[in-house]
């Protein structure tokens, strides 16, 4: 597995999943581009990385500046080989009581940037004879998981956009796609996740904190990447077990996610939600 010379850019790479995959691409020869909304952050990733970065912040959300973002990101090396839709924002509040700009701003980081991003670089590469998009989702874009209503909404948009892109532009194009679904991985999506008004959670879950770790969940999008493949499913346990029930026994499926959420429901509503 190698990716000497490729250019990767990376949206999300501060931390968490994004700073593995820029370290782990880098270490197989890539050059990187890192980005994200804050520059100090990006600047002690790009520390940490042995071949050339170009550091571009941005706000993914930022439609008018996007254009502006994707030449300079294709102009630093003349193209961009792989794009890694990373950034996004989760949630942990009950549909019940949150607030619809919540569903807004999580629908707004996790689909339609990541979309209108892919959408400014399609052209350029098309004309470049090929590339690859990846579009980090989650075990949540599969599985109705409670707490996260407007997260997998997202989610589930987002493999529907990347399997549609995929199919129109694989054979035709040589652009490849690949939907990533992670469960519980060791960052700070938890703690960075949106509460029913909105507000910073600050707190972690006990299952993302016994999680896998980036770094091994980076070695595995790799080498999905490397061979081109459409979907990688990256959990472990039952959030593995209840993702391929989705599709191999949907009754099965729900009646566990009905059981599950009930409980989660009862202990939220209750204050008790670690």
């Amino acid at each position: 597995m190698t990716f000497d010379g490729k250019i990767v850019w990376i949206t999300g790479a501060s931390s968490g999943i994004g700073e593995a995959l820029a370290k782990a691409f880098a270490d197989q020869g890539a050059h990187i581009i890192l980005s994200g909304r804050r520059t100090d952050a990006l600047e002690q990733v790009a520390a940490g990385i042995k071949t050339d970065t170009l550091i571009l912040p941005f706000e993914t959300t930022d439609y008018d500046t996007l254009p502006a973002k994707v030449e300079k990101a294709r102009g630093w090396r003349d193209k961009v080989d792989i794009l890694v839709n990373n950034a996004g924002i989760s949630q942990r509040s009950l549909a019940l009581d949150t607030h619809p700009d919540v569903h807004h701003k999580i629908i707004n980081v996790d689909l339609l940037a990541p979309i209108w991003l892919s959408q400014l670089l399609l052209p350029h590469m098309i004309a470049a004879g090929g590339g690859h998009i990846v579009g980090i989702s989650s075990v949540a874009g599969r599985v109705g998981v409670p707490l996260r209503t407007a997260y997998c909404a997202a989610k589930h948009g987002l493999i529907g956009y990347m399997d549609a892109l995929r199919a129109e532009t694989e054979k035709l194009h040589n652009i490849h796609v690949t939907n990533i679904l992670p469960g519980s991985i060791r960052t700070n999506v938890s703690r960075n996740a949106l509460t029913n008004e909105g507000e910073r959670r600050g707190k972690s879950d006990a299952a993302i904190d016994n999680g896998m770790e980036p770094d091994e969940c980076a070695r595995q999008i790799l080498e999905a990447v490397a061979n081109n493949v459409p979907e990688l499913l990256i959990a472990e346990g039952m959030e593995q077990q209840i993702a391929l029930l989705r599709q191999s026994d949907p009754e099965q499926c729900f009646a566990m996610t009905a059981a599950l959420g009930a409980q989660i429901a009862e202990k939220y509503e209750a204050g008790e939600s670690d």
